[in-house]
């Protein structure tokens, strides 16, 4: 499916974490700011651990595995 570390995008990208239950860690620039299960994505969010978190100002990770 996805490596480790390699960073998620497109609507694609978030329906196949979310249906797998594979995890995402949220990153602001280089800071970490959260690691989950997509809850829900929308065109302009992402939600995790109930925490909305902006496609434009976030980067997702993928975490399988973890």
């Amino acid at each position: 499916m996805y490596l480790n570390g390699q960073m998620i995008f497109d609507d694609c990208h978030f329906l196949e974490h979310m249906a797998a239950d594979v995890p995402i860690q949220v990153y602001r620039g280089t800071i970490h700011k959260d690691i989950g299960f997509i809850e829900y994505y929308g065109k302009e969010f992402v939600k995790v651990n109930s925490i909305l978190y902006s496609r434009k100002q976030f980067t997702f990770i993928s975490r399988p595995g973890y």
